[in-house]
């Protein structure tokens, strides 16, 4: 059993959130699933809780009604192994009424928000070169879906 487990907040629409979530990843699934009873606060039947894996990491999901909202406060950070994944991950989680932000942060359609990292950019950010990382930061502060060509053209001063 994982030690710390992220809980997601929801007002609805959480079977839609599990089937989304779970197939972005590999090593992703449902691993249970609690319903609301005719004693419970939600409508019978409806999920009251769940359990889910994305890549393997733990996560939980309620379906507590309107009294909480995400924030983009805490978000999911994705770290993408290169484009393609970074591409394939913004159309998927901005489809059907998510929205993008700035610096590779986005909304999903159910108001959690995620950062879709490429790892060539914490690997430039993490760089001793100052000046490398300062035109890579100023190329990120313009972008909205990162673009790993065009932050590599930074770095190396393109």
């Amino acid at each position: 059993m994982q030690k710390i487990v992220t809980n997601l907040w929801f007002d609805g629409r959480v079977e839609e959130a599990l089937e989304l979530y779970t197939s972005l990843f590999a090593d992703s699934r449902v691993t249970r699933i609690s319903r609301y009873t005719e004693g419970g606060m939600g409508k019978p039947g409806d999920i009251m809780t769940a359990g889910f894996e994305l890549a393997g990491q733990e996560f939980c999901i309620i379906n507590g009604g309107p009294h909480f909202k995400h924030s983009p406060a805490m978000s999911l950070r994705v770290h993408c192994v290169d484009q393609a994944e970074v591409d394939r991950l913004w159309e998927r989680l901005t489809a059907d009424g998510g929205e993008e932000g700035q610096c590779g942060w986005l909304t999903d359609r159910f108001g959690v928000s995620w950062q879709i990292t490429p790892t060539a950019l914490v690997e430039m950010l993490n760089s001793s070169d100052a000046a490398a990382v300062e035109r890579v930061t100023a190329a990120l502060l313009q972008m909205k879906k990162l673009e790993v060509a065009v932050l590599e053209q930074a770095f190396r001063g393109e």
